[in-house]
């Protein structure tokens, strides 16, 4: 291959943020032979890195996790958009895979997916010939998407009679809500169940939920919080079973974010004639900040032992300063465009200190983001600063528009060896 700039299907190259600029591209299947290190200067920063023990951790835990629980696990492959890592997930056990849209679902066939949800509404008339193309395509495909509305319903029943489709109806699931999309009330949602009785276009499978808008991070309110949704999911449950409304079996009933799933999966949990379905994604790579902080509510009411791993951030972000213009700030090359900022500025976590990592030091802290640049304070009185070109990796807070900012990703052990890679497809 030629050592130019233009992508190619599973290769690396040039034509990517933080791939070296004079390296011939690769298959992503040879990068673990390139004896690349984070600290080499083969590699030009920022550079996003996934380690490899973590992410090995965080699958298996998740797996065990739901089979203890007795929930199947659709991890919702929109926190990552990658196909090495839907393929992971799968190997390791995941029913299927979540996707937020009939886009996001394609790109999960292509990479094997063969169960799966579309945690959203399905609404026009592409999308549902889509939907029909695909499950043409994938013999055996099992699939179900959300709806809320008898005006969704009247919308895909008109788009089927222009389509014409002749063939088995979709299946879907009646999304209860209270801040988001989802049903508001029981009445309306009964309604919809029997309106989907005689849909032309339509099936009901089960019924689907997210919780994650209302969390507080304290177990006394979530804990009232599940309650709450236990009550109106059974209350539903129950009046559609009474009036013969499911037709397709076993029903399915999903829920689940990333910040409240030990809650959830009783909610959900599998019983005769049922599936529940889990749907946190971002288990997966974890964070350093947000999620974190769930984390340790989770596991003081699940009883993990002090100092038993349950999640470990996985995701980190290499950057280097670029200036140190003051006493007590750092700009780092790394900002907006390769980090996420919307759910808390990223952390700290390493740096390198006479070309071996080191943790950073507890002063230190990132205050703000600009496209390109970060930046890193510290009490100049109290702790030293890094060195202009030193680097830096930031762990982020919310990993999932952390990996819409990156093409690839690569994986490293726990001696900060590249031995593997990642590739994203968010656009």
């Amino acid at each position: 291959m030629n050592n130019d700039d233009t992508p190619h299907p599973g290769w690396l190259g040039p034509w990517l943020k933080g791939f070296p600029a004079s390296q011939s591209p690769i298959p992503i299947a040879d990068i673990g032979r390139r004896g690349w290190t984070l600290q080499g200067a083969e590699l030009p920063t920022p550079l996003a890195v996934v380690r490899q023990r973590a992410l090995a951790h965080n699958i298996a835990w998740m797996q065990e996790f739901a089979a203890a629980r007795g929930v199947l696990l659709a991890p919702h492959g929109k926190t990552t958009m990658s196909p090495e890592l839907f393929r992971r997930q799968l190997d390791a056990g995941a029913w299927g895979l979540t996707f937020a849209n009939v886009h996001q679902l394609r790109l999960g066939l292509a990479a094997g997916v063969r169960r799966a949800l579309i945690a959203n509404q399905v609404i026009n008339a592409a999308e549902l010939a889509e939907l029909l193309e695909l499950r043409r395509r994938h013999p055996g495909l099992e699939l179900a998407f959300f709806v809320d509305s008898q005006a969704q319903l009247d919308l895909l029943a008109a788009h089927w009679a222009v389509l014409g489709a002749n063939e088995a109806r979709l299946d879907v699931l009646i999304e209860l809500g209270t801040s988001r999309c989802g049903v508001r009330e029981h009445g309306p949602a009964l309604a919809l169940a029997r309106s989907l009785k005689t849909h032309p276009a339509l099936q009901l499978r089960g019924i689907g939920f997210y919780e994650g808008l209302q969390v507080a991070g304290d177990s006394e309110p979530d804990r009232m919080l599940m309650q709450q949704w236990q009550a109106r999911v059974e209350a539903l449950l129950t009046d559609i079973e009474t009036e013969g409304l499911i037709e397709v079996q076993p029903l399915w009933l999903s829920g689940g974010g990333s910040a409240l799933f030990d809650l959830v999966a009783p909610v959900i949990a599998g019983r005769p004639g049922r599936l529940g379905l889990l749907r946190s994604g971002c288990y997966v790579c974890h964070d350093h900040a947000h999620y974190g902080r769930y984390m340790q509510a989770m596991d003081a009411r699940m009883g993990t032992p002090l100092g038993t791993p349950s999640l470990q951030p996985a995701l980190e972000v290499w950057t280097q300063v670029l200036s140190c213009p003051e006493p007590g700030l750092a700009l780092l090359n790394a900002g907006r465009r390769d980090l996420s900022f919307d759910q808390g500025w990223p952390v700290p976590v390493w740096h390198l200190s006479g070309g071996k990592r080191a943790k950073a030091p507890a002063g230190w802290q990132v205050t703000g983001l600009n496209d390109q640049h970060a930046y890193l304070r510290w009490d100049p009185t109290e702790a030293d600063g890094p060195a202009v070109g030193e680097c830096v990796a930031l762990g982020p807070s919310h990993p999932c528009t952390t990996f819409d900012k990156w093409a690839w990703m690569a994986i490293v052990d726990e001696d900060d060896h590249v031995v593997d890679a990642i590739t994203t497809q968010f656009s």
